[in-house]
């Protein structure tokens, strides 16, 4: 009696090679040269020899994709990211390049998050979606295949909750999966006193939000100028209350504790990181924390203490890459941010791709993708290079031929070739 074999939908071969992120013994990104994949619904079925993968699946009617000579790798998941927000802050940008910050407030310049508070405050829900949307097809176009979301540029009730239904359109209307994140508590509005904006974030927004299931996760700015430790705790365990996951940015510009207390509540993720020392870096691991690093908007904004990467992966940290983009720091590409982090970081080409994949996906608390492994949602990018290595050595070169998001080619757009 023949073993019920599952159907196959698609058969991907010809690759030169499959990078799983299934680490071996010999290899933490678990390369396999001329694997075959095969692809069932939204779903990865096999993966392995083409003898194997064919013998595993029925590929009666599987359409076949071929990847003669390319590099399959699991789709980017960046899992910080600002990406709904109003107009932009080039004039900022372009003035602090060879301006001192005081030289550029005294042209009268707008700067900062207030900056774009402003603008987001008066865009319309459409014209922030559409921004947004034309900023994820351009991540998508490098590979990105999950981002995650937050709001923070509203800062009243109205206009919070109008970025994070621009979030829940945004998952609804086009193929890159976005996970939404509030973030009421990114800087305080000068109309309001601060300790009544906290009570507005936890009284009024947070139920809100819950009721109307419009992020799944919370995240508080606790930082120097900022909110302190006791306001983010106060936000965090409320947000946990109302069923969200925790989150928050810390040790950006100081070390105020945050990381500590990252690790006491367990967040899923602690963003940032450039001041946490080394004993807050093993807390952190040992809470089974990711620490999410952004090596582009430290570039961006020329910061004074690079992040110490190195002493994270030394400590056992789990680590994600992602771009932050955000007005501050423009940044699309995946790929620029894991040549900063090999460069300017030392992180190994291995360790920038497993952190911008996987990392990104335990960031977001998403076990099903940032790997190439039977059981994980078909969400593949596929490269013109010779090697990993040449990712990171090719700077600012984009090498995705083809996106494939959730079983379905998504980019480019039109006829797929070699079927």
């Amino acid at each position: 009696m023949t073993a019920h074999r599952p159907a196959a939908d698609w058969l991907i071969l010809g690759a030169a090679e499959v990078v799983t992120g299934v680490p071996t013994p010999s290899d933490p990104l678990g390369r396999l040269p001329g694997a075959a994949i095969a692809v069932a619904g939204e779903h990865l079925l096999a993966v392995g020899p083409e003898a194997d993968v064919r013998a595993a699946v029925d590929a009666t009617a599987a359409r076949v994709l071929d990847a003669h000579g390319l590099i399959v790798a699991p789709g980017f998941v960046d899992s910080h990211t600002h990406l709904v927000f109003g107009g932009s802050r080039v004039q900022e940008y372009a003035a602090r390049l060879t301006r001192t910050a005081a030289e550029v407030k005294a042209l009268g310049i707008p700067t900062g998050i207030l900056a774009t508070v402003a603008m987001t405050r008066a865009a319309s829900a459409d014209e922030l979606a559409q921004s947004a949307r034309e900023r994820l097809a351009r991540m998508l176009a490098h590979g990105t295949t999950t981002v995650e979301s937050k709001s923070g540029y509203g800062l009243t009730l109205e206009d919070e909750l109008k970025m994070l239904r621009v979030n829940r359109r945004l998952q609804a209307e086009q193929p890159v999966d976005v996970v939404s994140t509030f973030l009421g508590a990114h800087d305080f509005p000068p109309e309001r006193p601060r300790e009544r904006y906290v009570d507005l974030v936890v009284d009024e927004m947070l139920p809100r939000v819950a009721a109307e299931g419009l992020a799944e996760f919370i995240d508080v700015y606790c930082d120097d100028g900022y909110y302190t430790l006791d306001q983010t705790r106060r936000i965090l365990e409320a947000g946990r209350a109302a069923g969200l996951k925790l989150k928050a940015h810390v040790d950006q510009y100081a070390a105020l504790g945050g990381a500590a207390l990252a690790a006491e509540l367990g967040l899923v993720s602690a963003d940032h990181l450039n001041y946490t020392e080394r004993a807050d870096m093993r807390r952190l691991a040992a809470a089974g924390v990711v620490g999410v690093l952004m090596p582009v908007i430290d570039f961006a904004v020329r910061h004074p203490r690079p992040f110490d990467a190195r002493a994270m992966l030394d400590e056992g940290l789990t680590v994600a890459l992602a771009t932050d983009l955000c007005p501050g720091g423009w940044v699309e590409s995946m790929f620029l941010v894991m040549q900063m982090a090999c460069r300017l970081h030392r992180f190994s080409p291995a360790e920038a791709l497993r952190a911008a994949t996987v990392g990104g996906a335990q960031a977001l608390d998403r076990r099903d993708r940032g790997r190439i492994a039977p059981g994980q949602l078909a969400d593949l990018q596929f490269w013109d290079v010779p090697s990993v290595e040449d990712v990171i050595y090719r700077l600012g070169c984009n090498p995705v031929q083809r996106v494939m998001k959730r079983g379905k080619i998504v980019w480019p757009s039109g006829p797929v070739s070699g079927l």
